[in-house]
């Protein structure tokens, strides 16, 4: 396994040192290291429930054999940041995503990857990191928003942006305006509509980088939960099954 190389031989006592440090076990030290970057936060919509996926594919990497060991990365709201300066902020935010995951993955020689992450620039930087990285990874991506709801007529973002040039134009009250924006976001997950993140979380399981099925599962059902841990448990076998050597036993670490 590539995390042999930080935890195999007498060499490597230092590192195992500091593994333990962290609570792994003897057994676990004969299985494979699977990194989990997470693109979690509190300031975008797609992000917020991330937390509660990554549990779940940490409690399936375990269940299927693996060790989990999970990272931030951080992520950038286009609809937060548009129409001021921190819009030149969003573009330059893919390559960081690209390259901090590479960082870890390449420094503490995980075997495989699992990327949580939804919205504009941040799947596309997960998907640079994962063609960089080349080992086996699943990418987990949040699940879109739910439609908002007002007056019968289901709503989006693109409501709201369209209710900015109507009050612009005398067409629309800003009052109308404030209730349509209280209405058109109901909760978690990326913006309702076409738009990157949507689009390329159905290119990335046309791909076979998720799980079928998952790109259009919304961020508020439990069936994303579940996607979830099923993309822990498809990672750990990955590294056996590009050619790596098997796990060491716990017998055989004892003689280390």
């Amino acid at each position: 396994m590539r995390s042999d190389e930080i935890k195999a031989g007498y060499s490597r006592a230092p590192n195992r040192s500091l593994l333990r440090s962290l609570g792994v076990t003897d057994r676990e030290m004969g299985l494979p290291f699977i990194g989990i970057a997470n693109a979690y936060n509190t300031i975008v919509p797609g992000h917020v429930h991330l937390r509660q996926l990554g549990d779940k594919v940490r409690e399936g990497i375990a269940a299927a054999g693996g060790v989990p060991f999970e990272f931030g990365t951080i992520g950038i709201c286009d609809g937060i940041a548009m129409g001021h300066e921190g819009m030149r902020s969003s573009l330059p935010s893919r390559e960081n995503i690209a390259d901090s995951i590479e960082l870890m993955v390449d420094a503490h020689r995980f075997d495989g990857l699992v990327c949580v992450g939804t919205c504009d620039k941040i799947v596309p930087g997960m998907l640079m990191a994962a063609a960089r990285c080349n080992i086996p990874t699943v990418v987990l991506t949040g699940g879109p928003m739910l439609s908002g709801y007002q007056e019968g007529k289901e709503l989006s973002l693109i409501d709201v942006f369209e209710g900015v040039g109507k009050v612009a134009a005398g067409t629309m009250t800003e009052d109308a305006l404030g209730e349509l924006e209280c209405a058109a976001m109901p909760g978690c997950g990326s913006c309702q509509g076409l738009y990157t993140a949507n689009t390329m979380a159905c290119m990335t399981e046309a791909m076979g980088m998720s799980l079928a099925g998952c790109a259009a599962i919304p961020a508020v059902d439990a069936a994303k939960l579940r996607i979830a841990r099923e993309s822990g448990e498809a990672t750990p076998d990955r590294p056996r099954e590009w050619g790596s050597s098997a796990p060491i036993s716990e017998k055989e670490y004892q003689t280390l």
